[in-house]
């Protein structure tokens, strides 16, 4: 099979609302919201870095367009488009019929069509562009959080590091339990609707993907604040909470990979209802700096960091 059928095959669809032109020109032609603002994010996938060898191919197509959504939910956006650059060492059309269902099925819950991209033949390796709108002035940033506003975090922190730790063999799971961490590992919810639903609510918001202690820092540094938070109000499935805590704060405060929404918003205010849990894990202060203390207030001296790409 060539470059161009394998295109046809598993990823040309006819183009979706707001798309003029999709797969199969030189470029893709959108046609924006009028009064809307484009918001573009990249993110790469590269195996042995971001994923296992061994996923699902499947899970692997869902989870590289939802990393991606995940940033437009950051920002409050309404997915509008994608677009695929593929690397693959060989074709492989059962592994491809997979990763391009999970893809697909992802965009189409999301009504974000494939409209354009790239193959050749290399390492595997995935990147995606996402194109999203958002009324003008009104997207989520990391530079509008206050002094004094609330600190919020949606769903559960920590599962897929807990995975990831079973994985390196540092940590022991086995049957439902560790089916559920993995999941959430493989197969994150990007948290969209709860994004659009914040704007004008939010005074600062960014995804969880390299760990709370290193994204929520990218909030106080963009918004020249402080925070103070709890490490024992993390929110936490019940399979993390039956860890050694160590382990749950490891996972919680620096394991990355949630693709959870953390955000601010002034203390009484009404936060939207979209079906997902949110938890008030801390306060922002003047002062700079993060502070991670118990649920009895004491300082914790936790030596943790958060994923870097050329740290780790």
């Amino acid at each position: 099979m060539g470059e161009f059928d394998l295109i046809r095959r598993y990823f040309q669809r006819p183009a979706g609302d707001g798309v003029e032109v999709g797969v199969g020109d030189d470029c893709a032609v959108l046609a924006p919201t009028p009064g809307a603002r484009w918001l573009v994010s990249s993110d790469m996938l590269v195996e042995g870095r971001h994923f296992l060898s061994t996923v699902d191919p499947a899970r692997l197509g869902h989870k590289a367009l939802a990393v991606n959504l995940s940033d437009l939910a950051a920002c409050g956006a309404t997915p509008r488009g994608f677009t695929l650059a593929l690397a693959l060492p060989r074709v492989d059309e059962a592994w491809l019929a997979g990763f391009s269902r999970g893809l697909l099925a992802l965009a189409d819950a999301h009504g974000c069509p494939l409209v354009g991209g790239d193959t050749t033949q290399g390492p595997l390796n995935l990147c995606i562009t996402v194109f999203g709108e958002a009324p003008a002035g009104q997207a989520l940033l990391r530079g509008g959080a206050r002094a004094g506003d609330e600190v919020w975090v949606s769903g559960t922190l920590g599962d897929a590091r807990l995975a990831l730790e079973v994985f390196r063999g540092t940590a022991a799971l086995a049957g439902d339990g560790f089916e559920a961490v993995r999941a959430a590992m493989e197969r994150p919810a990007p948290r969209v609707a709860l994004g659009q639903a914040l704007r004008g609510i939010a005074t600062s918001a960014i995804d969880v993907s390299d760990g709370l202690l290193g994204d929520l820092g990218h909030i106080l540094a963009a918004s020249r604040v402080g925070a103070r938070i709890d490490a024992d109000a993390l929110p936490r499935s019940a399979v993390l909470a039956a860890q050694p805590l160590a382990l749950q704060r490891q996972c919680g405060l620096a394991g990355g990979d949630d693709y959870e929404l953390v955000f601010t918003a002034p203390p009484g205010a009404r936060l939207p209802d979209v079906g997902v849990a949110l938890t008030r894990i801390g306060t922002l202060e003047a002062e700079p700096g993060l502070r991670v203390v118990d649920a009895r207030g004491a300082a914790l001296e936790h030596g943790l960091r958060s994923f870097d790409h050329f740290r780790a």
